[in-house]
């Protein structure tokens, strides 16, 4: 839902002309492996009829080799420019627009964005007594992006019964292991969560393990732990049902950050100087003064709305006179054009589905400071 733009600002100040290929990257059937033999030959088609360079076409044609060793559906997305891959992704799951095949003034990384929908990081970490894992993954990205192992002490790890005094000294020394594993292991999640700035924190694997790595983490780690009762480090857990809770953990963590962002913009109907704008118009006014800290747009509702682009601030225009100092570089699509000026005035933004603004509400935003106020009558 919510994508923070400034890694992308730094490619929408560059000069074009930009070529941009979204497609389906499936591979592993029939008609898929048919469509990725005769896709370079499309997309070489389409390009050349819009006036590539040379060098561009090169760089595309090496970019979309198809992309093996994923399972199906997945896409695609690349972006050139002077014969450089600045972008080249596969991106999980099928396709969330129309292909696109174009050499433009400005890059669109709408479809890029809307694919990755709100990638936000989160931890996984399975332990025991005597160690654990821990992984970074991201939301909508398959596989593992970091792993760190943390190997405990495991000199007298399990309590042996022998009776008497000695009994209770190797007890006494079977828990100071374990309490010290457990720290070493909470220190390295709570490094993983703060240098990644994870949302979610998921804690699964031996049940006394986890209590006391719960109990040794940082505050921060805490207000974002979940605990899966999963002995996931044994092999009589069950893999999928697993993986399972782990999907419908992170859902939930999309589900309530998108439902306090449309509260927050609902608590401001009705205010005298809301912290909000609704509309497009409203909206594109609030951007060209980088008053906009969250963009909120069901993209699919704009369609046929067009935008004027400019080479610096304000960024955007509806029309030429409004383009102040900067220089027009042409129209694109309003979607396209709006996430572009969120990603130059370092917005954030959030892409709703259709039907969750109001009624006739197309784009909205939360503001970084309030409409107003009205001018006092002398």
């Amino acid at each position: 839902m919510a994508e923070q733009l400034n890694s992308y600002a730094d490619l929408y100040r560059k000069t074009g002309p930009w070529t941009t290929v979204y497609v389906d990257a499936s591979t592993g059937t029939v008609d898929t492996l048919r469509a990725g033999d005769i896709l370079p030959d499309r997309v070489r088609d389409v390009l050349s009829g819009q006036g590539i360079s040379k060098p561009d076409l090169r760089a595309v044609e090496e970019a979309i080799a198809p992309a093996t060793g994923m399972p199906a559906p997945v896409s695609r997305y690349v972006l050139v420019r002077d014969g450089n891959v600045e972008v080249n992704e596969v991106l999980p799951g099928p396709m969330t627009g129309p292909e696109k095949i174009s050499v433009e003034t400005v890059p669109d990384l709408l479809p890029l964005i809307k694919q990755r929908g709100d990638d936000f990081p989160y931890v996984v970490a399975e332990v025991g007594r005597d160690g654990g894992e821990i992984r970074l993954q991201y939301a909508r990205r398959g596989g593992v992006a970091e792993e760190h192992a943390v190997e405990g002490d495991r000199e007298n790890l399990k309590k042996v019964p022998t009776g008497g005094w000695e009994q209770g000294r190797r007890q006494h020394r079977t828990e100071e292991i374990w309490r010290k594993n457990a720290d070493e292991i909470a220190a390295a999640i709570d490094k993983v969560v703060r240098s990644c700035g994870a949302r979610l924190l998921i804690v699964a694997g031996d049940i006394r393990a986890r209590e006391l790595v719960v109990d040794q983490l940082s505050e921060a780690s805490r207000a974002i732990e979940a605990t899966v009762d999963s002995h996931t480090r044994t092999g009589g857990a069950d893999p999928k049902a697993f993986q399972e809770e782990v999907s419908r953990l992170v859902a939930e963590v999309w589900a309530r950050q998108q439902q306090e962002i449309l509260d927050r913009l609902a608590v401001q109907k009705g205010q005298s100087h809301p912290v909000s704008a609704t509309g497009y118009g409203n909206v594109v006014s609030a951007l060209q003064q980088a008053q906009v800290d969250r963009l909120i747009l069901e993209d699919s509702s704009l369609t046929g709305h067009e935008a004027f682009v400019l080479d610096q601030e304000p960024w955007i225009a509806t029309q030429k006179s409004d383009a102040l100092g900067g220089r027009v570089l042409g129209s694109m699509a309003a979607p396209a054009a709006l996430v572009r000026a969120a990603a130059l005035t370092d917005a954030k933004v959030s892409l709703v589905p259709p039907g969750v603004l109001d009624p006739g509400t197309k784009v909205a935003a939360l503001l970084r400071w309030p409409t107003g106020p009205d001018v006092p009558h002398s």
